[in-house]
């Protein structure tokens, strides 16, 4: 794919003006970092605040009296008792229990308010329209609203000069708020384990708000290079990488995602694509699983690599992998028989020929240090 092809984030010509390198991510492109390079983004939106365009991300809303039910059909989570002014971690299940995305929904009151990931949001979008099309509105935001996350303990101050009510949101949280005299859709969630915010925002007023929150002097602006990194020491989940149609929420460690009323015994138990294998694992056990893993030396075990057992059996494979800047330390994410499972166990990775001692490790590698209240 050129750069002519490439779609455009609406803070695209930002991303140049500040030094950004460009690269192919999901069709558009991205900053994957700037001047000040992936290791200090890092490290300054865990000390500080860094803001993150993540407008390639696809927002959709979804109207109307049977939309909380219609939802449900697809996905193994509670939505009609997701409270209004919340939102919930989701995901949508094919028929032998695949993982086709992982997405959040809010309910904003008249409304649901679904984010899902770039590279499937045609595709979800699709899902959506064959299977609840003539059971609730849908709405795609793809081309009217921008995505901007501020991320880091920081964030609840910047934000809050320009909307003080969003220093009594907790994690989780979703509300229409006003930013520079603009309707937003403000949750205090994120994908770098930290506290702070994903703002949706009127693409032609994105860069305005931007600029705004730039200006301050907590935050720098983020790339995906950082944006990688915080989430895998956060432990958590790159749909494409760490999970998809040929992983089930309980082999992905994704058990925690199905609510108790869609579980078995529960009061709207299974009605979700691929339940009866879904739940039949949550009783049962699978035979392999994700789980976290430690590098015992300091080179860095990349995606694809191959996971041996002492005499060099191929047992498993790296599904993510990078050096954890907060940690000092090389961390992945990787599939492994469930008899390798436990933490301490002892396996190794192939790199280049070279067998690195790993461990299977708990997750997340840092603390999560998301605002509960």
């Amino acid at each position: 794919m050129t750069t002519e092809t490439l779609a455009q984030t609406p803070l695209h010509a930002l991303h140049l003006e500040l030094g950004a390198r460009m690269v192919p991510f999901a069709g558009y492109d991205m900053p994957v970092q700037y001047p000040l390079g992936v290791l200090k983004e890092h490290l300054h939106t865990r000390e500080q605040a860094g803001l993150f365009d993540v407008s390639h991300m696809g927002q959709i809303i979804l109207r109307g009296e049977g939309a909380a039910r219609a939802l449900e059909s697809l996905v193994p989570v509670d939505i009609l008792g997701l409270p209004v002014g919340l939102q919930r971690y989701a995901l949508f299940t094919d028929a032998e229990g695949g993982i086709l995305d992982d997405l959040m929904v809010a309910n904003a009151g008249d409304h649901l308010f679904l984010v899902v990931n770039a590279a499937c949001k045609q595709q979800d979008l699709a899902h959506l329209r064959k299977h609840l099309g003539e059971r609730c509105e849908i709405q795609p935001l793809f081309e009217e609203r921008a995505l901007l996350a501020l991320q880091g303990p920081a964030a609840v101050t910047v934000l809050a000069r320009l909307a003080p009510q969003v220093a009594q949101m907790t994690f989780m949280q979703f509300a229409h708020v006003t930013l520079l005299g603009v309707e937003c859709y403000v949750s205090r969630s994120g994908y770098t384990g930290e506290d702070g915010f994903e703002i949706s925002v009127p693409v032609e007023k994105a860069e305005a708000l931007a600029r705004a929150l730039l200006a301050e002097p907590e935050v720098q602006p983020i790339g995906l290079g950082a944006r990688d990194s915080l989430r895998l020491e956060a432990g958590l989940c790159l749909y494409g990488h760490d999970m998809n149609t040929q992983t089930t929420p309980i082999e992905a460690s994704l058990g925690w995602a199905i609510s108790k009323d869609r579980r078995a015994g529960g009061a709207r138990a299974g009605g979700f694509p691929g339940a009866e294998r879904v739940l039949a694992q949550q009783a049962e056990g699978v035979a392999r699983k994700r789980v976290g893993l430690l590098a015992q030396e300091r080179m860095p075990v990349r995606e694809g690599a191959e996971l041996v057992d002492a005499d060099g059996q191929v047992i498993g494979q790296v599904c993510s992998g990078g050096f954890g800047p907060s940690l000092g330390a090389p961390v992945a994410l990787g599939y492994l028989p469930s008899e390798y499972s436990a933490v301490d166990t002892e396996v190794w990775a192939v790199v280049r020929g070279k067998r690195v001692p790993m461990r299977v490790a708990r997750t997340p590698f840092v603390p999560q240090r998301y605002y509960r209240g």
